[in-house]
């Protein structure tokens, strides 16, 4: 309703066409400007899925920022290990054990979780975006004594009620919108006043858009771009360390299955060992050799089983270290399974020649390592971009209109007792867009001097700097590590080829011997000297071969194709 005294229109209609055209246009900015926030966060959301933040008014939101939190940790047991129980023993190929190892292993999961905290980064550089409200309320009740005639009571009261609310959000545009609401309602026992209680409300939108620093799209996403570049970093990171302890897996199944073709070889040269002081021992019951003879097998047959005691704690101990490679320490029902590995040691000897340069190239696309050093030097070029923007003086053109409105329990003056004609906050609120207020400004912020900036920006071209050295280092430090690769591979592969000839040779000789030795040609220690020489020569071809696989699994981590040749996919 109108009051004396303001002014009335004509027609209560009049406006009414002016103030849907404003309050559209208030819509659109704070839609638009909910909208693009959306857009921004919406991808972050999906891949952050639970950890993602809440819209105000969700249940999500309620259910979140109100509940309580389940502290508990409930870590997933291992899986697959009962896929591979055969016959009661865990049956394992290289590639069914990899497969466990990527599924089961801890320091795995541990790596896998440490990606957590980067893409919280991401999520917590786009926090720039989201809107944001405000209220504030408050009441103030004073007395105070009159000192003129004017204030139309002795002892003056008056409350005061002044509530705020304001809603702002930055746009990707780097335009920072906002729309504000002001009530003020006001009190007293002063006769004199006009409206009693009063009520003074007060509503602005506007917009703050930086001319010179912190202006554009690509200034604005800075933060949350280079937090997605460091997420990166961290994928490659953990491709690296992935290889890295999928290298110590391998090694282990190695380690293992060279223990079992050791312990093997040992039980053979066991078996010839014992067959050889079985006979010497006969022939001294018959009176054919001197008992001083028999002193020389016992002596190898008696080192013999050391060997293979000795051994035979060896494998032990490798088969515990591959349990725990695999998870199935963690299982009671597998843990104390008997192992089979099924690789063959000695198969898939590769004799196709190398070409070195080739595979420094190779290295140099695949290594993950070297990708995250490219990687930090994006994000050094990113920092810059932050830093120069930093030094530019801040510059704001800001616009705002408001409309205000009045209302309150209006006292018309000369009457005996005074007319009262009631109101409130709605007949305040209704005056909206009958008096307005345009406003634009320039506010400049110019640095004298910024030392501070200055530095900022230094240290960002010092660590560009750094990093570009530590990629020619890489760079050096994998060609090297390739080339020295290579050579390994290819010296354990002609090492492999040259003790299957020696065991060739050995195991004929040891053959020989035998023949000659039945025939009385000669005693027996040339032939167990024969016996000796052929189990050192397996023993070494157990070695050459284990060495050979060893360092092909090396030269795969170095070039960085590790997860490719074992067709490991690991979904970070």
């Amino acid at each position: 309703m109108s009051k004396p005294g303001a002014p009335v229109p004509n027609n209560p209609f009049q406006d009414v066409l002016g103030k849907r055209v404003h309050m559209r246009v208030l819509a659109v900015l704070i839609l638009f400007s909910m909208t693009l926030a959306a857009q921004v966060t919406s991808k972050m959301n999906s891949a952050l899925d639970g950890y993602s933040a809440p819209w105000l008014g969700s249940a999500n939101y309620w259910r979140k920022n109100f509940g309580s939190m389940d502290k508990t940790v409930t870590l997933r047991p291992p899986i697959k290990l009962k896929d591979f129980v055969v016959d009661g023993k865990l049956r394992l190929s290289l590639r069914d054990y990899l497969d466990l190892v990527v599924n089961n292993n801890t320091d795995i999961g541990i790596q896998r979780l440490t990606l957590e905290t980067p893409m919280n980064a991401i999520q917590r550089a786009s926090a720039i975006f989201d809107p944001t409200l405000t209220a504030n309320y408050s009441a103030t009740r004073s007395e105070t004594p009159a000192t003129n005639q004017l204030q139309g009571a002795n002892v003056v009261s008056s409350l005061q009620q002044p509530f705020s609310t304001r809603l702002q959000q930055l746009t990707p545009f780097s335009t920072t919108v906002f729309s504000q609401l002001n009530i003020n309602r006001n009190s007293t026992n002063d006769s004199f006043q006009t409206f009693n209680p009063s009520y003074s409300p007060t509503w602005q939108m506007g917009f703050i858009q930086p001319l010179l620093r912190n202006r554009g799209r690509y200034i604005t996403k800075l933060p949350i771009t280079i937090a997605k570049a460091q997420r990166v970093a961290a994928e490659q990171s953990f491709y690296d360390q992935i290889q890295r302890l999928l290298v110590t897996s391998e090694n282990t199944y190695w380690d293992t299955a060279s223990a079992r073709e050791r312990l093997r070889v040992q039980r053979e040269a066991l078996k010839l060992a014992e067959a050889s002081l079985e006979r010497s021992r006969r022939e001294v019951e018959l009176g054919a050799t001197s008992p001083l003879e028999v002193f020389q097998p016992e002596q190898n047959a008696a080192s013999a089983k050391l060997n293979v005691v000795q051994i035979e704690y060896q494998l032990q101990q490798a088969e515990d270290v591959l349990r725990r490679q695999m998870g199935a320490d963690l299982d009671p029902d597998v843990r104390m399974l008997p192992i089979e590995l099924t690789e063959d040691i000695g198969a898939g000897i590769d004799k196709t020649p190398f070409d070195r340069e080739q595979m420094v190239a190779l290295a140099y696309e695949k290594r993950p390592d070297l990708r995250t050093v490219r990687t930090n030097i994006e994000v050094n070029d990113l920092q810059i971009d932050g830093n120069m923007n930093a030094l530019k003086p801040l510059l704001n053109f800001q616009g705002s209109y408001s409309t205000q409105g009045r209302g309150g329990n209006f006292r018309q003056a000369g009457t005996t007792p005074p007319v009262i004609i009631p109101g409130g906050l709605a007949d305040a609120l209704g005056q909206f867009f009958t008096y307005n207020t345009y406003s634009f400004s320039l506010n400049l912020t110019l640095p004298i001097r910024d030392r501070a900036a200055s530095a900022n920006l230094a240290d960002a071209v010092v660590n560009r700097k750094l990093n570009a050295l530590r990629l020619r280092n890489s760079e050096q430090q994998i060609r090297q590590e390739v080339l020295n690769s290579v050579s390994q591979v290819e010296s354990s592969r002609a090492n492999v080829q040259l003790a299957e000839i020696a065991v060739d040779f050995a195991r004929k000789r040891a053959e020989a011997d035998q023949k000659r030795y039945d025939l009385g040609v000669i005693n027996i220690f040339f032939l167990l000297s024969a016996q000796n020489d052929l189990t050192v020569a397996e023993s070494q071809l157990v070695n050459a071969q284990v060495t050979y696989r060893r360092n092909v699994l090396t030269l795969q981590q170095r070039l960085g194709t590790l997860l490719e040749q074992k067709n490991i996919v690991i979904q970070p």
